[in-house]
Formats: C-alpha cells, structure tokens, sequence
C-alpha cells in the first residue's frame, strides 16, 4: 500500500524582521479607506448569507469593517458571536456549528464562510463536516497545513487552547490539510511575518481549489484591498457556476509576487511543484 503524501508543511518560522515589518498592516488598514469608495464598481452580492471568522486572540470587533464592506457589497454579513478567539475548544467548536446552523436556517440558503488566520482553519473544517449548507469557503493567511516549526505564535497558541498542536492527531493534521468538499480559496502572502506562507496554501488539483496571493501584512489581511478585491469577486459567484479568479489585465500587477527573494523566509515553493 502506497504511503499518503505528507501535506503538513515544515517550515521555519517566518524571520524576526518579517515579524516586525507586521507593523506596515497600518498603511494596509489606511487603504481600506479608497477602497470604500469604490464598492459600487466591484460584483454586487445576492443577499446570501457570509459568516466572518476573527483571527487567534481577536474577536468580532477586529472584522467589523470587512463585515461592513461585505453588508455594502449586497451581503447578508454576520459576526460569529463567540467573543475572543482564545484556540481551539470542544465548546467553541459546538458554539460554530450552532451559529452556522442558525444562520442557515434564518435565511434558508447556503452560507459563505470567510475566515481571517486561525479563524479560517476553523472555517474550513465547519465546511467540511456541513458540506450540504456551506456554499464556499474563503482563508486568509490561514495555517491549515501548519506545523509548530512553521508559525511565531505557537508557544502563545499552546497556552490559551483546549487542546495544543502536539497532542492534535497526526491523521487530524493531516486531514485538515486537505480541503474540504466545497469550493475552496486560499488568500495568502508571502510577507506574511506571523506563520509561514507555505502553510496557508492549498495543494490540490481540484478545479474548485484556488490560491490567490495577495500581498501585505499578515495582521493587515481583514483590510487588505487585494483582499477585499478578491472577496468581491469569489463571495458574487453564482452557486453552482465556480470558476477561478482571474482578474482583469489591468488588476494583475495587483496580485503578483513583489516580495525579493532575501525577504521572503524559506527556499522551497510548494505551488512549483503542485498540480494546480
């Protein structure tokens, strides 16, 4: 029998100066402000509902502006209502699948699940445990394929959460890198100074997986404009009619890879040898 690939990334931690240049998320958040001007011009929502995910020691406060640029758009925008994401635990997994069940009740439609960091590692595994309700799942700069090695905030994770990283099961970690049965797309940077960037991108050859890279700081992705671009774009996709991102020629510079090489932490690029 065949041995199953390791998809969990090894990398080291991203660098000190890469964790100290997480303080540019500030010109990230000032480029929210233009951006807001410019929502009648990107894809208008279908009034289906999106659940937004905070990131590790964030609550619903740090997503209100993207909830609000979402509920702009033509969404139904909602905040998970579970206070400070303090790691994972039994009751805050519960408490997910409760808010997301309510949601899709209330409005009697599938819901859109946008996760910011450790909030979409959360994501991603809601879809995939309630396939059936969840329409499309969106990360940003979100771990899901991250070892301890690979992330400058393990040894704070391992202090608030229910369960640490190492005693998680290898057929777990495993399985969390992999992405779940619904349309799937990963936002992430490689200036990201927080985790490593190579474990918060997907490895898959399905058709409805997708990486986008879009730049900026790790703190900064809840207002990043490549972010909000692409959310625009994903979130107004009709259901059943996925496609990938293509942006328009102009936009393009938008989404390439500025990042120098001496900057950029870690030699190997999975997505070079990825089928995707």
């Amino acid at each position: 029998m065949a041995k199953t690939k390791d998809l969990i990334d090894h990398s080291h931690r991203p660098s000190k100066l890469l964790l100290m240049l997480e303080g540019r998320a500030v010109y990230d958040a000032a480029a929210m402000v233009p951006m807001l001007g410019l929502k009648k011009f990107l894809p208008q929502g279908d009034n289906h509902p999106v659940l937004v995910f905070p990131g590790f020691l964030a609550s619903s406060k740090s997503t209100s502006p993207l909830r609000q640029y979402l509920a702009d758009l033509g969404y139904r925008s909602h905040r998970w209502k579970l206070g400070y994401n303090m790691g994972y635990s039994h009751k805050l997994h519960y408490g997910m699948r409760d808010r997301v069940t309510e949601l899709v009740e209330r409005y009697g439609e599938k819901i859109s699940l946008v996760g910011w960091s450790l909030g979409g590692v959360y994501a991603r595994e809601l879809a995939r445990e309630m396939p059936d309700i969840v329409r499309q799942v969106i990360s940003m700069g979100s771990p899901f394929r991250g070892h301890p090695s690979s992330s400058n905030v393990h040894r704070i994770f391992n202090m608030f959460t229910e369960i640490p990283y190492d005693e998680m099961p290898e057929s777990f970690l495993q399985n969390m890198a992999h992405a779940p049965p619904v349309p799937t797309t990963a936002l992430y940077t490689r200036g990201d100074g927080v985790v490593a960037w190579q474990s918060t991108v997907e490895l898959s050859d399905r058709y409805d997986v997708e990486n986008i890279h879009v730049g900026g700081a790790h703190m900064g992705l809840g207002f990043n404009p490549r972010v909000l671009l692409a959310l625009a774009d994903r979130l107004a996709q009709p259901e059943g009619e996925w496609r990938r991102f293509k942006p328009p020629f102009w936009m393009k510079p938008l989404f390439h890879n500025w990042y120098p090489d001496w900057l950029v932490h870690g030699n190997e690029n999975p997505l070079e040898t990825a089928s995707l």
